[in-house]
């Protein structure tokens, strides 16, 4: 089976391709060999038939390594955390907190420092160190948000798929074990059967599949399968966005109906608030109220539809809004990131016309690993911008 012709009509992928929110990969057109190395490859019962297996063990001294992460820290900060997160796990959320505030600080008095001395002989001086202090803790920033994003993944014990290049053997690619059950466990049921339509969209794997269908294997290129795991994790980022506002419109038409009832309901708007504020930051939204799409209601009702039909009912304005990245540093981070998964170890650049070999199970894999990409980097994001101020993606 050619997944060039299940990708590309597939209508969740439509508003990722377009110019305003693609993300692109550096890419050579030569084929350059790569040989494993750097990660446990298990041989099975067929001769050719090789796993790459996800393990937090490597022989390589970088932190990245030892975390077993495809992207390596560049910053002092980032080697420090990935430090705190191997020796002093416990002690991570408040060492996060702790550079973020440190960061912050170093970027304001650089900018300080710049505009007291605009009217002196200095000012240029200044300016360019404010210039290079915000270029190095960009850099920090985004390794501390990313260090974030991989604990968030170590706590649901699913580590982040290597760099491809030390798990592509022989044009095989074959990513062992699964974790399909932790990766889709992170969502509520209303996200999670939105997930598995992708999945199904992209892969072409039914939820339902047997376990000969889950490894029957398909050809693509390096490339294609790189801009599928961007496309999943902006998809990831979307519908976390998608629920904060379908739930935030949720608490304030409970509110709005609690108003109109009077004393008819006993719960207050502070109470509403607070639930759903806690159902939006553990992404935990009960599905006991959900209706069909063609459900009406009555005029003493509130409809509560669900989040699918939600979804299908935004305006190409809200549609982009909900998709757009917030901050510039989350669109370097995915950048980085999807270069350093698929790209070559040396360079980064990603070859568009390697044609691998893979079962359906690993394709599954990386796809639900991307949409919980996109997902903790929303959380990750909302947290880090009320300590340190993004840079707003315009």
């Amino acid at each position: 089976m050619d997944l060039a012709t299940t990708i590309l009509p597939c209508r969740s992928l439509y508003f990722y391709f377009s110019s305003k929110t693609t993300l692109t990969f550096p890419t050579k057109p030569t084929v350059v060999s790569f040989k494993p190395r750097g990660v446990s490859v298990i041989a099975s019962a067929g001769a050719s038939s090789h796993h790459c297996e996800s393990s937090s063990s490597s022989n390589s001294n970088s932190n990245s390594s030892s975390l077993n992460s495809p992207l390596e820290q560049r910053s002092q900060a980032g080697k420090f955390l990935s430090s705190v997160l191997q020796n002093h796990r416990q002690l991570f959320h408040v060492a996060v907190t702790e550079e973020l505030k440190l960061l912050a600080d170093d970027r304001n008095a650089a900018v300080s420092r710049m505009l007291l001395s605009s009217h002196s002989d200095e000012a240029s001086l200044h300016r360019r160190i404010a210039q290079l202090k915000e270029h190095e803790c960009q850099i920090a920033v985004q390794d501390v948000m990313y260090l974030s994003i991989f604990y968030k993944f170590s706590e649901i014990k699913v580590p982040l798929v290597p760099r491809l290049s030390r798990c592509v053997y022989n044009g095989r690619l074959e990513i062992w074990p699964s974790k399909d059950w932790e990766l889709e466990s992170i969502h509520s049921l209303e996200v999670l059967d939105m997930v598995k339509e992708h999945v199904t969209a992209v892969t072409g794997l039914r939820a339902d599949s047997s376990v000969t269908e889950n490894w029957a294997t398909t050809k693509i290129t390096r490339l294609m399968l790189g801009q599928v795991y961007v496309a999943s994790i902006l998809y990831g980022y979307f519908l976390k966005s998608a629920l904060l506002r379908h739930c935030l419109e949720r608490t304030v038409g409970l509110a709005n109906q609690d108003l109109h009832l009077s004393h008819k309901t006993s719960l207050h708007f502070q109470e509403l608030c607070s639930y759903g504020l806690e159902t939006l930051l553990f992404g935990r939204v009960s599905d006991r109220q959900s209706v069909s799409c063609s459900q009406g209601s009555s005029n003493s009702e509130m409809k509560l539809e669900p989040l699918k039909c939600y979804v299908m009912g935004f305006d190409p304005e809200t549609l982009q809004r909900c998709a757009k990245l917030k901050s510039k540093e989350a669109v370097n981070l995915i950048e980085s990131h999807s270069s350093a998964l698929f790209g070559d170890e040396k360079t980064g650049l990603v070859q568009n016309d390697e044609v691998i070999l893979t079962s359906f199970s690993s394709m599954k894999r990386l796809v639900l690993e991307a949409v919980a990409f996109g997902s903790f980097l929303w959380d990750t994001e909302e947290y880090v911008d009320n300590l340190y101020k993004l840079k707003e993606n315009n």
